[in-house]
């Protein structure tokens, strides 16, 4: 095993909202003063770090080594920053490469146009030093670097995972919204689920959250299903440290069974869902139905419900405050004694619930600003939950 013990600055992104979330897990993993920044989470770790955030963090999307941060205030400042990196060091003649860059605020305003120069940079120091010069592989590189430049700070990393960690390896087919791994997996951390009650989305579409929920329950790594990631391919990897963390990750999974359901109104979704489970091995593991959330009863006494239901582009207008005026009524009288957690982008439509939200968190879908609202449904009054001493928590 090499010495995994340099230290390194690490970035790891994450979908606003979540990186309070983030920070816990890589603290869980071993990170000392994680540093919450906008949609990523920043330390200084090590190689092993690097791999276990990889492997295990359920919402991190992308794990980036930061090899320089510099000033730089124009084309030909970039060009120099990029050749005062040895690039030797993390890839050969021979390897491909690609560059992904995020411009903000700078005198270069085009992102294509930065990334081109520094891959002409790279590209050039090879042919310098040796007569050949890396390929560009916008598919497959072997080292794919990544480029932030804002205002005049330009911080360059080497992306450790390659393709988005939400990409578990699992989901074989996709609903007609679908939501991404890396959110339910936030919305069933967020809402403090870990299999200590029975579990429903109502309206699962192709099962994400039903299978992310699942992974936590048993203490599945989010790598578990992946096929690989981009720092199997560095020249300094650690084969021995990588397959010591897969191997303590997987000997950590339980096989304990959960109360987890799932059902949809349409027959296309739990279908979807289906194969999706079998290709996580789930199977046996989660029970699926088809009904209308209006015609649903409850599966247990007390239970947590977490669901995603339509809102946008998936409903006319005209039909969701019908639809939201629906779900608080079926909440209230059929699921007393459960909490319920919603996620929609449709704010007004949210009103016609007709609950009042214990807890409402700002989560984005993709580029949709949503709320993500706690609902407490009580047996009883009120007025007698508050007399018991169990107060709600209080509305953010």
């Amino acid at each position: 095993m090499k010495n995994s013990e340099d230290t390194f600055t690490i970035i790891v992104k994450t979908m606003a909202g979540l990186e309070a979330t983030l920070g816990h897990e890589l603290r869980m993993i071993g990170v000392e003063l994680p540093e919450l920044l906008t949609r990523a989470v920043q330390f200084k770790g090590n190689t092993e770090l690097m791999y276990k955030a990889n492997f295990l963090c359920r919402t991190a999307l992308r794990v980036l080594k930061v090899v320089s941060v510099s000033e730089v205030r124009d084309e030909d400042e970039l060009y120099k920053a990029v050749q005062d990196i040895d690039w030797s060091e993390y890839i050969t003649a021979d390897q491909t490469l690609a560059v992904n860059a995020v411009v903000n605020q700078h005198k270069i305003t085009h992102s294509l146009y930065a990334a081109l120069k520094t891959k002409d940079a790279i590209v050039d120091q090879f042919r310098d030093r040796t007569g050949k010069r890396p390929s560009v592989d916008l598919e497959n590189a072997d080292l794919r670097i990544n480029l932030h430049l804002s205002g005049d700070r330009c911080t360059i990393s080497l992306d450790s995972s390659g393709d988005s960690l939400h990409r578990r390896g699992y989901r074989k087919v996709q609903g007609e919204a679908p939501i991404s791994e890396v959110l339910a997996a936030g919305m069933v951390m967020l809402a403090g689920w870990k299999g200590q009650t029975p579990l429903l989305d109502p309206m699962c579409g192709s099962g994400t959250i039903l299978t992310e929920a699942l992974m936590i329950a048993r203490n599945i790594p989010a790598g578990h299903f992946r096929n690989g990631f981009d720092f199997e391919k560095w020249k300094n990897f650690d084969k021995e440290l990588w397959e010591k963390i897969k191997t303590e990750g997987r000997a950590a999974i339980n096989n304990s069974k959960f109360a987890i359901f799932g059902s949809d109104q349409s027959m296309r979704a739990i279908d979807a869902t289906r194969v999706n489970l079998r290709s996580a091995g789930f199977s046996e593991d989660i029970r699926l139905k088809i009904i209308n959330f209006q015609d649903s009863h409850p599966e247990a006494e007390n239970g947590t419900i977490i669901t995603n239901p339509p809102y946008g582009e998936r409903m006319q207008k005209e039909d969701l405050n019908g639809f939201y005026s629906m779900i608080g009524d079926v909440l209230k009288k059929k699921y007393s004694g459960y909490e319920a957690w919603l996620i929609t982008s449709d704010f007004s439509a949210l009103k016609s619930v007709g609950l009042k939200p214990s807890k409402k968190i700002t989560l984005y879908n993709g580029p949709l600003e949503c709320r993500f609202v706690k609902y407490e449904l009580y047996q009883g009054s009120k007025k007698a939950k508050w007399q018991t001493g169990n107060e709600p928590e209080p509305e953010k």
